[in-house]
């Protein structure tokens, strides 16, 4: 292990978006990063172009799964092996979606200066496949209202955060149980227990896909965050907003919710 931080992206069937992502990180950063392909049939990457792109100050791990089983299943792969090489700091990525600035760095100096803190994330912009801006996602910052605006989606941005290792002792891994919600039980757990924040500044961007499975499944994923607010339910105002809420988003089409983001833009 050469450095205390490590970037976790999973992986399947999309190498021109890993390579981007590898792309948009800064030379001057210092960070390892595992890459677990999660059972990748029609488009495999080549392990030599992944580390030409990746001209970051670290390492490149890659982990095979046989089979295609998942975003968690992948997930909880890279993070045993991140436990067993005892890195300090575990940051996310996926594919396609890109790094803004010294992002990591910054992230890794907030968790150090704010020790009380043990997962951050930031502020986000979102584009299309063509990298056409979107909308940009703006969230709470500090721990108190992130930990009430839960209740009405995640307030931190998967493929933005950055969280010490030592958390994983006590909220465990990803659940396997909140199918394509499984960032949100996991931000959820960890709320419980730990103080969070958001930096304000846009560290990452990430990718709107319509072919992607957040998109193709986004009922299912709404479903799930329904059963997930229940789970940590009590009587006030935003849970019983944030199910309101989400229960109507059940009944809405993207496109129109989409319409909205980028309306409030």
């Amino acid at each position: 292990m050469n450095n205390s931080t490590v970037l976790l992206i999973p992986y399947y069937n999309n190498s021109e978006g890993l390579l981007k992502s590898l792309r948009s990180i800064d030379p001057d950063e210092e960070i390892d990063i595992i890459i677990v392909d999660d059972g990748s049939i029609s488009d495999k990457f080549d392990e030599d172009i992944v580390r030409s792109n990746f001209k970051a100050k670290g390492t490149v791990l890659f982990e095979y799964l046989e089979n295609n089983k998942g975003i968690e299943t992948a997930l909880n792969s890279g993070l045993r092996t991140s436990t067993e090489k005892k890195y300090k700091y575990i940051a996310r990525l996926d594919c396609g979606d890109s790094c803004l600035g010294k992002r990591f760095a910054v992230q890794k100096a907030f968790l150090e200066e704010n020790p009380e803190v043990k997962i951050v994330g930031s502020n986000v912009l979102a584009v299309d496949t063509n990298a056409h801006f979107l909308y940009s996602i703006n969230l709470p910052l500090d721990d108190s209202n992130i930990k009430k605006k839960m209740y009405l989606n995640s307030m931190l941005i998967h493929p933005a955060v950055m969280f010490c290792s030592e958390i994983l002792d006590s909220v465990g891994l990803y659940p396997l149980n909140h199918k394509f919600a499984e960032d949100y039980a996991f931000f959820f757990t960890i709320s419980q227990k730990y103080k969070m924040a958001n930096i304000k500044e846009y560290l990452t961007q990430i990718e709107i896909n319509a072919n992607g499975i957040s998109l193709k499944k986004r009922k299912q994923q709404v479903r799930s965050r329904i059963t997930i607010i229940k789970k940590h339910f009590y009587f006030g105002f935003y849970p019983i907003y944030g199910l309101l809420r989400n229960y109507v988003l059940l009944f809405l089409p993207y496109n129109l919710i989409l319409a909205v983001k980028k309306i409030r833009k």
